[in-house]
């Protein structure tokens, strides 16, 4: 490790590799709520998130835990859980009047139709205003589980329809 009075340790985030502080800039400057896309191994959590200097503020949040309350019992890491845990933090959103927000996938890839952009494609649905390119949204029967059977495509819409009518 570099030593001496011009070496620099930057912040323990960035060494760790768990936050870009020039995407996050560009992202606050926006002076919009964050549209907040988190997947792990097993789950997916999207929030709407308002910066405060004193930290940041959840406006609104969904967690892939949550669609299993609603009737879902397939995994819920893929893009048709993705969509449907987004559409659930975008009515929240709709309820908490927050109607335009910016996306922040964070460190993850930007890979055309991954399941952070069905996340996106919920959001959007809800009726959540997100800045976007069309041409990355996953495809519909992707999304909504046709290429995997008709059992996960009947259960999709039957939690889809739990959601939207929570509205």
């Amino acid at each position: 490790m570099a030593t001496g009075p011009r070496y620099r340790v930057h912040f323990a985030r960035r060494r760790e590799g768990k936050t870009d502080y020039r995407a996050r800039k560009r992202l606050l400057m926006s002076h919009l709520p964050r549209g907040v896309v988190r997947a792990s191994s097993k789950h997916i959590t999207v929030q709407l998130i308002n910066y405060d200097p004193k930290g940041d503020v959840v406006l609104a949040a969904a967690n892939t835990k949550e669609l299993k309350k609603m009737g879902w019992t397939r995994a819920t890491s893929n893009s048709s859980a993705a969509y449907l845990v987004g559409l659930l933090a975008g009515t929240r959103a709709i309820e908490n009047k927050i109607d335009i927000a910016v996306l922040d996938i964070g460190l993850h890839a930007h890979t055309k139709g991954s399941k952070v952009y069905a996340a996106l494609k919920g959001l959007l649905d809800a009726g959540v205003n997100i800045s976007h390119d069309p041409s990355i949204i996953p495809e519909e029967n992707r999304i909504n589980g046709e290429l995997k059977g008709e059992d996960v495509s009947k259960m999709f819409e039957s939690v889809s329809n739990k959601i939207r009518g929570g509205k």
